[in-house]
C-alpha cells in the first residue's frame, strides 16, 4: 500500500498563481508534479480567482510552460461570474465591467450587453482584477451601483503574488469601492466560495479531490466549504505561521513546502515542522 499523499484521491485541483505559476513563470518544480500525475493518469483542473484570463487563455499559457491543458480543466473566477450574471440577467442585459478583456469577453459570450459608462445605466456591476483598472474606472462603477445596479465581484483576493511580492488584488480595489459605498458587493463569486472546486469534481465524476493552494482565507477556506482536502503549499502567500493563527474554517488538511508534496507521504498540518 502505497504512503503517497496523491494516492488517496481521484482529482487534484490546483490553484494557479502562487502554485503552478508567478505571473508568466512556473514555480520550480511544478512542470515534473503535474507531468507525473498525467503519466499516473489522475485528472487535474486548475482553478483561478483571476479574472484576467479566459480559460482557453489560461490553458495555452499553461502548455506553453510545459504544463499540457485543456480549456475544459480550467475555472475562471470570469467565466462563473459571467454564468452567474446570465442566471440573473435578461438576455442583453447591460452591465457595466471594470476590469480586464478576458472578464468583458466572458460576459458579452453569455448574451449580456459590456458597457463603459454609468450613463448607460447597466443592470449591473461586473468588478474584477484588471492591471490597467483605474480610479475613473471605479468612479463610474460607484455612480452605476448608487443608481442600483447590481455590483458583482469576481473574487476578493487582497494580494495577488509576484515575484517581486504580494501586489494589490481585485479585493483591494473592491474594498476602494466598499470604503466609498458604505456597503458590500451583491455576490462575490470566486473563492472561497466553493462553485469552481464543485464543478471541477463534477466535470470529471471524482469522489475524492483534494485542493492544492497557498490562499488560506480563498484556496482552504474554499476546500473547506465544499467538503474537500487542502493541500497548503509555501510557494505563494501564506506560511505555516499564518495557518496556525488561522480560523477553524481556513485550516488546511495538509502542509508541503511544494509541489513535491503530492508524492510523499501526507504531513498533517498540525504535524509540520518548517
Amino acid at each position: 500500500m502505497s504512503d503517497r499523499l496523491i494516492d488517496g484521491y481521484d482529482l487534484v485541483i490546483f490553484d494557479l498563481d502562487g502554485v503552478v505559476y508567478l505571473i508568466d513563470q512556473p514555480i520550480p518544480g511544478a512542470v515534473e508534479a503535474i507531468a507525473r500525475l498525467h503519466e499516473a493518469g489522475v485528472p487535474v483542473a486548475y482553478a483561478t480567482n483571476n479574472a484576467s484570463r479566459r480559460a482557453a487563455d489560461v490553458a495555452a499559457l499553461l502548455t506553453g510552460m510545459g504544463i499540457p491543458a485543456t480549456p475544459e480543466e480550467v475555472l475562471t473566477s470570469a467565466g462563473a461570474s459571467a454564468a452567474v450574471l446570465a442566471d440573473r440577467l435578461p438576455a442583453g442585459a447591460t452591465v457595466l465591467v471594470v476590469g480586464a478583456d478576458a472578464l468583458r469577453a466572458e460576459i458579452e459570450a453569455v448574451g449580456l450587453t459590456v458597457v463603459s459608462k454609468a450613463e448607460d445605466r447597466p443592470a449591473a456591476v461586473a468588478q474584477g482584477y484588471g492591471p490597467a483598472v483605474g480610479w475613473a474606472d471605479l468612479a463610474e462603477a460607484s455612480v452605476a451601483i448608487r443608481a442600483g445596479a447590481m455590483w458583482l465581484a469576481t473574487n476578493t483576493d487582497k494580494t495577488l503574488p509576484s515575484p517581486r511580492g504580494p501586489l494589490p488584488g481585485n479585493g483591494s480595489l473592491v474594498a476602494a469601492l466598499r470604503h466609498a459605498l458604505g456597503r458590500d458587493p451583491d455576490v462575490i463569486v470566486g473563492k472561497p466560495a466553493p462553485a469552481l472546486f464543485t464543478t471541477a469534481a463534477e466535470r470529471v465524476g471524482a469522489t475524492k479531490a483534494l485542493v492544492v493552494g497557498d490562499r488560506l482565507d480563498t484556496d482552504l477556506e474554499g476546500a473547506v466549504r465544499a467538503g474537500m482536502d487542502g493541500l497548503l503549499v509555501l510557494t505563494g502567500v501564506h506560511t505555516v505561521e499564518d495557518l496556525r493563527n488561522a480560523p477553524a474554517e481556513q485550516k488546511a488538511t495538509f502542509v508541503a513546502p511544494d509541489l513535491s508534496g503530492l508524492f510523499a507521504p501526507a504531513v498533517k498540518a498540525d504535524d509540520y515542522k518548517a
